[in-house]
């Protein structure tokens, strides 16, 4: 059974990390347990990024809506899991999803503070940090300049995999068909055609208002 100094371990910050170095960061970083019941808000899009936010058990589920609110992705994130850490540093430092606990979840924070003038102090805390960045920089670049599909059916599923954050597991699309449409400028008609098409080939399920994909790693074999 995994202990708690176990868990640790395995979150992306801290990885590969020797176990005298964690020991260490122990002694001097103030960490902050919390248990969240089913249901609860951890974090709501707009809330400054003051701290990095790690879960070491249960699932949260990340709420990302467009600025006119015409649309919303859900993904659900099971833990060990790290909470937007690119929207610490930057011009904008403040969450763009909203967090909600999925099941009962279990997380650490640490403050920024020690962040800046302890954790940054150990090499490989800096480079998986750097990793992370980097890492999630080249995949929004290669999204950018995929080839949008040679049909409707194809175009909707880059327009979902450009939009989450993790391209597999389960995810919901809040969306209406109209304003689908209007995206990939197609109507109202034609789109329906093309999402029950999708339906049938069992990548996505259709629900009122919303695109359930029970696997996202699908619509990539898709494409």
């Amino acid at each position: 059974m995994n202990t708690m100094f176990d868990t640790l371990l395995q979150l992306p910050l801290f990885q590969g990390l020797a176990q005298e170095d964690f020991t260490n960061i122990l002694g001097k970083v103030k960490l902050h347990f919390t248990k969240h019941k089913s249901g609860d808000i951890i974090i709501s899009s707009g809330t400054a990024c003051d701290r990095f936010i790690f879960t070491l058990k249960g699932e949260v589920t990340s709420i990302t809506t467009t600025s006119n609110e015409s649309y919303s992705i859900l993904e659900y994130n099971p833990a060990p899991y790290l909470i937007e850490p690119q929207s610490m540093f930057g011009m904008n430092t403040s969450y763009v999803a909203t967090y909600i606990a999925s099941t009962e979840l279990h997380t650490v924070s640490i403050d920024k503070s020690f962040v800046l003038n302890q954790l940054f102090d150990y090499d490989i805390f800096r480079l998986n940090y750097m990793n992370i960045i980097s890492n999630r920089a080249q995949q929004l670049n290669t999204r950018l300049w995929n080839d949008t599909g040679n049909t409707l059916e194809e175009r909707i599923c880059l327009f979902i995999l450009n939009h989450i954050e993790r391209p597999y597991g389960e995810k919901i699309l809040k969306i209406k068909m109209e304003e689908l449409g209007r995206i990939v400028n197609e109507n109202r008609i034609t789109i329906s055609k093309a999402l029950n098409n999708l339906q049938e080939q069992g990548l996505l399920k259709l629900h009122r208002g919303e695109i359930v994909i029970p696997q996202a790693e699908k619509l990539i074999l898709k494409k």
